[in-house]
């Protein structure tokens, strides 16, 4: 009876250890190489291919709840990237990953620093941004960015204000 049940415990220990659990993590992946050609796009302001990593049906949210969609966002995007004279990802301390999370949905995580320097003044911002990216047929179908846009949005109105200022003088010196 001993043996029996040694024989069964050895058993069930070695049918235990077969069982390799589902990688749920990776350093490389498609969807990961998907994700930095889209931020390569972004930073060389070549729009078609940005917008061709994303299905039809994406939805976008940018440090919302309300989705845009790819248009409207790239709407955003060439306003932002026209008023800078220079402007991307800081690629040696950036981290990615992807991950399969618990009902099997396909995620990229981005972490990375983004500067760019305004072309009206050469102000320096650097924002740290953080993207989560699901993937669905090697497509981005979902797209969260995270970033404090304080300083950014400071420096805009700044930018607007002065073009004000600077068409109010013009129009007191024409009269």
């Amino acid at each position: 009876m001993k043996k029996l049940l040694l024989l069964q415990l050895i058993a069930l220990l070695f049918i235990a250890c077969g069982k390799q659990p589902q990688q749920r993590y990776f350093a490389e992946s498609a969807e990961i190489e998907t994700l930095k050609s889209g931020i390569k796009a972004y930073e060389t302001g070549d729009w078609d291919k940005w917008k061709s990593h994303f299905a039809d049906t994406a939805k976008i949210f940018v440090n919302s709840t309300k989705p845009l969609t790819p248009e409207k966002r790239l709407e955003g995007l060439k306003a932002m990237t026209s008023a800078m004279s220079k402007y991307g990802f800081n690629h040696e301390k950036e981290y990615i990953e992807m991950v399969l999370d618990k009902e099997d949905e396909t995620w990229v995580y981005y972490w990375a620093t983004h500067k760019g320097t305004f072309a009206s003044n050469n102000k320096e911002l650097t924002i740290p941004v953080h993207l989560a990216v699901q993937f669905v047929n090697g497509k981005i179908a979902e797209e969260h960015i995270y970033f404090d846009g304080t300083e950014m949005n400071a420096e805009f109105a700044a930018i607007v204000a002065e073009k004000a200022k600077a068409e109010d003088t013009t129009e007191v010196s024409e009269d």
